[in-house]
């Protein structure tokens, strides 16, 4: 008679492990999770600083091709618009063959993808390019969050995302400081191939590091089985609801740091472009917010953890108004700090949500997540150009308001909840 687990993975949902396999799976001072947490650290500095190359140097980019911001932006928007497209469909791949294959050929056809962007003639091929670089980066966010929910113990869950999230800030901020530097000695097409050969190392790191899964069963290719899983996550309101706070805290990040270089080139501040590629350092605090998450929602809870993480990144907008530059990058620190928390904090609470179909339900989010950094981005460049700074941060409150809102109403569908329960335990208990 087939397992539970088999069953699951016919189905394309993820099974629960057992108690027979519970003990088996990774968690901090076991054998092999310093390796896991290594390889998917990797992982994350490659997909990130691929996946944003172009953002630092938007700027250059714009210069050399006359393309206005909101033109040049769709180089980072076209990346991360096609990754939420495939984001779904290559994590149904990797129910059939496995989360570290998937991660594998993803990260491979994206860096050789990225040895050819630096060649681009023209705008529009450059912009093509990125699209099939984000396409091919859709198989690693989902298959990693799908392997480390059957690999992981639960307990060590958030700890274990947070350090892939922190993998992905660190990707982000060399990314850009890289291409930063380079691109102001040796111009932008060469910072463009500094990144895609970093991305290689970090791939072969990978490679060598990752453990081999051993709570993971293959199952077949089902369609019809993928849709009944995704139309049951989208038609769980929880679910719904931290999908659309990943969107709304990636639609500000995704607006602030893609319009973010043409303010600091510009007057008052006319910073060159390696300086400001050098403020991408701010992603430390993405590093070290999303590493705690853990920590804040044990002592906050999910929804508190929240509450900070959107205050913190609304107080950095409303900080980043200023025309000094030391209150620019304090508000930087702050939207970075709450984004990394708020980001982690949801993305975990999706894992632990979903009990079957883990992947699909990563995905799900994942889809969510890089649609709101394409609009982020195309909303804050057409912004910009309409209305300065003051219209990207007005972009990005919005969103902030947006979180606000779904966390209230979380809130309250809880209470209420539970008010509901315990009115029918007490009938329950007055009948008996």
């Amino acid at each position: 008679m087939p397992s539970a687990s088999t069953k699951a993975a016919a189905t394309g949902a993820v099974a629960e492990p057992g108690r027979d396999s519970a003990d088996t799976r990774l968690a901090p001072g076991r054998p092999g999770y310093r390796r896991m947490s290594l390889a998917l650290f990797a992982a994350g500095v490659a997909a990130f600083a691929l996946l944003y190359s172009t953002q630092a140097l938007l700027p250059a980019v714009s210069a050399e091709f006359g393309a206005s911001a909101s033109a040049a932006s769709w180089t980072v928007s076209a990346a991360t618009g096609a990754l939420a497209l495939c984001v779904l469909p290559l994590s149904a791949l990797s129910e059939r063959f496995g989360r570290r294959s998937m991660m594998t050929v993803s990260l491979v056809v994206a860096v050789a993808v990225g040895l050819l962007v630096p060649l681009a003639p023209n705008l529009e091929s450059l912009v093509a390019l990125r699209a099939v670089q984000g396409a091919a980066l859709a198989g690693v966010p989902a298959s990693a969050m799908a392997f480390l929910a059957e690999e992981v113990r639960p307990r060590a869950l958030v700890a274990a995302i947070g350090l892939f999230v922190a993998g992905n800030s660190i990707g982000g901020m060399s990314g850009r400081i890289v291409t930063g530097w380079v691109a102001q000695l040796w111009g932008w097409r060469a910072a463009l191939a500094a990144v895609g050969l970093m991305a290689v190392v970090c791939v072969l790191a990978f490679r060598a590091l990752l453990p081999k899964a051993r709570h993971f069963t293959p199952g077949t290719l089902n369609p019809k089985a993928l849709a009944r899983t995704v139309r049951g996550h989208l038609a769980d309101p929880l679910l719904l609801r931290l999908y659309a706070i990943g969107a709304l805290f990636m639609t500000v990040f995704g607006a602030v740091y893609t319009v973010i270089g043409y303010r600091l080139v510009e007057a008052p501040f006319s910073l060159p472009q390696g300086v400001v590629g050098s403020v991408f350092l701010v992603y430390l605090v993405g590093t070290a917010s999303s590493a705690a998450a853990g920590r804040l929602v044990g002592r906050l809870g999910r929804r508190g953890a929240l509450y900070l993480a959107v205050s913190t990144t609304a107080a950095g907008l409303l900080l980043s108004l200023a025309d000094a530059l030391a209150a620019v990058l304090a508000g930087l620190v702050l939207i970075t700090a709450g984004f990394f928390a708020g980001h982690a904090v949801a993305s975990s609470s999706v894992s632990r949500t979903a009990r079957t179909g883990r992947a699909q339900a990563s995905a799900l989010y994942q889809s969510a997540y890089y649609l709101g950094s394409s609009a982020g981005g195309t909303l804050g460049a057409v912004a910009f150009h309409a209305g300065g700074w003051a219209g990207t941060v007005l972009i990005g409150l919005v969103a902030v308001l947006g979180v606000v809102s779904l966390t209230l109403y979380g809130t309250h569908a809880a209470r209420v909840e539970a008010r509901r329960t315990r009115a029918l335990r007490h009938e329950v208990a007055t009948a008996a």
